[in-house]
């Protein structure tokens, strides 16, 4: 009885001793770094499989999905190819061409008329369609003096269209109070000798009223930057011949 008890418990030990021995190898076999990269692989390997499988089962349904919004459909008109209708269509923009051309030639002033660019601080003298005369003309500086709260002054050239009011030769310009203000010199009463100046207009100018004239300038190589207090600048030649060419109640497009 003691013997068989004995030998059962030792035969009990001896079989934990090898499965212990057994899991020990096992689990060493697993943690070895060339186990680990055969089960990784197998592992990359089994979710591509998965995710082929279901891509391959699911494309067909997630094609016959619709989208919730619809991008707006824009229809192109297609482009003639159609030779005949290539040249309707042309006859057609050529009429209309001609149409706005002949809107537009109406509406020009039937004596001469000058056009003052005032960002290119350049101007045309025209008549009708015809180009008389160009150059370079000043403009106003678009500067801001101020004086006090109540006494400010925009130096600009007004746009739109203007008229010739009146004509002048040897015009002798009265100065108006910034003039002054503008030199740092105390400002005089109305008809004051030194408001009187008569060299800095030139030999001609032209009244377009509200103060504003096309005259001449004592600084020519300015021509062609806006540096006036408002007033249009031309050179001596081109000044003739807009004073020649302009009668009174022509008008003047500024722009």
């Amino acid at each position: 009885m003691d013997n068989n008890t004995e030998l059962i418990g030792s035969s009990r030990g001896l079989w934990l001793i090898t499965l212990s021995r057994s899991f020990s190898e096992r689990v060493h076999c697993l943690l070895h770094p060339a186990s680990l990269l055969v089960w990784l692989s197998m592992w990359l390997l089994t979710s591509a499989l998965v995710l082929l499988l279901f891509f391959l089962i699911a494309l067909p349904w997630l094609q016959n999905l619709q989208p919730i919004f619809y991008a707006p459909q824009v229809n192109v008109a297609s482009t003639p190819t159609d030779p005949e209708q290539s040249t309707a269509m042309m006859a057609m923009m050529e009429k209309d061409i001609a149409k706005q051309q002949k809107v537009l030639t109406s509406k020009m002033p039937r004596t001469n008329f000058l056009v003052i660019n005032t960002r290119e601080n350049k101007f045309t003298l025209r008549s009708g369609d015809q180009v008389l005369r160009t150059g370079f003309c000043s403009t106003g500086s678009y500067t801001l003096l101020v004086k006090s709260d109540n006494e400010k002054w925009a130096f600009q050239t007004p746009r739109g269209v203007l008229i010739v009011r009146g004509k002048t030769a040897s015009p002798v310009w009265k100065k108006p109070d910034w003039a002054f203000v503008e030199e740092g010199l105390p400002v005089p009463s109305a008809n004051h000798p030194s408001r009187y100046d008569y060299a800095t207009l030139g030999d001609y100018a032209l009244n377009l009223g509200n103060g504003y004239l096309i005259h001449g300038t004592l600084y020519q190589r300015l021509l062609g930057m806006p540096v006036t207090h408002g007033c249009i600048r031309l050179g001596d030649d081109d000044l003739e011949a807009v004073y020649k060419a302009m009668p009174a109640g022509s008008k003047v497009f500024i722009y």
